[in-house]
């Protein structure tokens, strides 16, 4: 048997010279060491290996970095697409609220409804109560607005989703985007009950930085309240992850370096707080024309150089980046057929972005638990990567994305998605190495 390199490796190098290798269809990640890195580039060469194996040589085939000349890896793609399409896992991305107390600087919201009607939260839960029993895995994702103004909300759809799953024995997870104004210790404890322990706030620098960008509907500022929060659920023992994004632009870039290392000095050490930068966009709303949004190049440089810099400090990275690396890790939800956001008022999105655009209307959910569908709008979402783009089938990292990182920018912009990651994968590989170093 001939054994020849995956075409899905990518191949990096930490700072002591030690080969980092990812595979995107197994989502393997290893270290070799300096004395056996000859071998192993000499086994990676497209030339292959017509011999008995020797145990590293094995260890690269157990991992997927080496392949036996008779596999298909193009079929074996397709294959890992088509388990998108499986009808026992469901995402729903639910706003409880439309409404919000804050009016950051670069929202897309309007703000034009509020907490979910009775009919609504009625027709959710027998939806739900019909579908749970069908499932294997449920992940309800709590979005707003601000979720947190409609935790009554929260408690009694999330009270009903885990008595059902339980009862059919369906795995389930939650989580939620919030401003954080709300996540008290006592609040968190209470959605911790209902299983929703990942957590997204949202801190844009210091004080003054922050409170310019992020501010109450009245202007009042809101960073010392977060950060008490955060420090106050910071002394229970409960296992839970809360991702501190950091959004940037020309505005906040500059304070970026030393917000990090106050967040250090709050949370170093702790792995339960993470790291996640990610750049400012122009998402839809009436602000977008004039927000000072980095250029392409300044905004992946700076992610992974605030990323680096917080590693070095002691901070943790979101797990978000290395589950991008899974295969069909970095697949938009959007690009799912069986996710989907349930607006406040019935209307069913595929995206949270430009939720007043028509093709983001795919249907509505009605009292009575049925929900109707546009599948041509549908297909409008989960059909446009990877089996219409040819560069996207050649990619060596067309496992974890396929194409469908971004559906909305590729319908926005009709152009290629490539996420952060791909992009500098030797940059992010040596990140990971250096995060998992840290916590030995």
């Amino acid at each position: 048997m001939k054994w020849i390199p995956s075409r899905f490796n990518a191949i990096s190098q930490t700072e002591d010279s030690e080969l980092i290798l990812y595979n995107s269809y197994t989502g393997a990640i290893g270290v070799v060491a300096e004395e056996e890195k000859k071998t192993v580039m000499q086994a990676l060469k497209r030339s292959g290996i017509e011999r008995d194996l020797l145990p590293v040589e094995k260890t690269l085939v157990e991992c997927g970095f080496l392949v036996a000349e008779s596999v298909n890896e193009e079929q074996r793609a397709r294959f890992l697409h088509q388990t998108l399409h499986r009808t026992d896992v469901m995402h729903l991305i639910v706003l409880p609220t439309e409404a919000c107390n804050f009016r950051c600087t670069y929202c897309y919201q309007d703000f034009s409804r509020g907490n979910m009607s009775r009919d609504v939260i009625n027709g959710l839960k027998r939806f739900l109560e019909k579908k749970i029993p069908r499932l294997e895995h449920l992940t309800v994702s709590w979005f707003g607005g601000e979720p947190l103004l409609a935790l009554d909300i929260i408690e009694e759809l999330s009270e009903a989703i885990v008595e059902w799953t339980k009862r059919h024995g369906v795995t389930y997870q939650a989580e939620m985007s919030t401003n954080g104004y709300y996540l008290s210790k006592e609040t968190l404890q209470r959605l911790l009950k209902y299983k929703v322990n990942r957590f997204m706030v949202t801190l844009d620098g210091s004080k003054d930085v922050h409170d310019s960008r992020r501010a109450l509907a009245n202007r009042g500022p809101t960073y010392e309240t977060i950060v008490n929060h955060l420090l106050d659920i910071q002394t229970l023992d409960d296992s839970f992850e809360i991702y501190i994004r950091i959004n940037f632009d020309e505005d906040n870039l500059s304070h970026v370096p030393a917000f990090l290392e106050e967040l250090a000095r709050y949370f170093a050490g702790d792995s339960r707080f993470q790291i996640f930068c990610r750049p400012v966009g122009r998402w839809g709303g009436a602000n977008d024309e004039g927000l000072p949004i980095c250029d392409h190049r300044t905004a992946e440089t700076k992610i992974w150089e605030f990323t680096e810099l917080g590693i070095n400090k002691g901070l943790h990275m979101s797990s978000i980046i290395e589950s991008m690396l899974m295969p069909s890790g970095a697949v938009c939800y959007a690009a799912k057929p069986h996710s989907f956001v349930i607006g406040a008022n019935g209307r069913v999105y595929k995206c949270t972005c430009f939720l007043g655009e028509e093709y983001n209307h795919v249907g509505w959910l009605h009292a009575d638990g049925t929900m109707d569908i546009d599948f041509d709008k549908l297909a409008l979402w989960v059909t446009s990567g990877e089996e219409q783009d040819e560069m996207c089938q050649a990619c060596f990292f067309r496992p974890a994305c396929q194409g469908n990182h971004c559906p909305l920018y590729r319908i926005r912009k009709g152009e290629r998605p490539c996420p952060y990651e791909k992009r500098k994968i030797k940059q992010v590989l040596r990140l990971i190495h250096a995060q998992q170093s840290k916590s030995k």
